[in-house]
């Protein structure tokens, strides 16, 4: 059976639930319930799987907080034996408008702890990431307290869709690659 790990990537603790650095955690954790896969505490992660048309998929949420996620994702693709071009990073990016989804396949890191950290482990650039929009609707010098802040109200109308299509993404991904996934939900 064809294994797929998919990592979202957010800092664990409930100071940081529901916070725009988060979105990685929320979709990861949207995609389990809709499949009924519940979330269990494990080794750097929690973890749940699902099965999708007879493909086998590891949904890992790092606990070694959002700058050290490398170890989580070295562990869980040797843990599962999953090949680096079966693995999807889930992130949140500035640089997109709120709720847009974009899936690349190799690039830099883009000034992004969590992906900082893991190229750092892998010592790789080549693989998927799926970068979900958080804007960047804050004042000079507030970057921080706007990635760690929590979602406004006027904003959720745009996050529910955008984690409805980051979800068939990842589906389109594990059923028909990555090539496929981007010309459909790239946007």
């Amino acid at each position: 059976m064809k294994k797929f790990l998919m990592v979202g990537l957010g800092n664990p603790g409930p100071e940081y639930a529901q916070t725009r650095h988060n979105i990685g955690f929320d979709i990861v954790d949207a995609w389990a319930q809709a499949s009924t896969s519940v979330f269990s505490p494990a080794r750097y992660a929690d973890r749940a799987e699902l099965k999708l048309k007879g493909r086998q998929v590891i949904l890992i949420k790092p606990t070694t907080f959002m700058n050290l996620s490398g170890k989580a994702v070295r562990y869980w693709m040797e843990e599962e034996k999953i090949p680096l071009e079966n693995v999807v990073i889930i992130v949140d990016e500035l640089a997109l408008e709120i709720g847009k989804v974009r899936l690349k396949t190799k690039g830099s890191d883009g000034g992004h702890n969590g992906l900082k950290d893991i190229q750092a482990v892998l010592g790789r650039q080549d693989y998927a990431r799926l970068r979900f929009g958080i804007g960047q609707h804050f004042p000079k010098g507030h970057q921080v307290d706007f990635v760690l802040g929590k979602w406004q109200a006027t904003e959720m109308e745009f996050i529910t869709p955008g984690v409805e299509r980051a979800i068939k993404l990842l589906e389109t991904f594990v059923l028909a690659g990555p090539q496929m996934a981007m010309n459909q939900y790239n946007q």
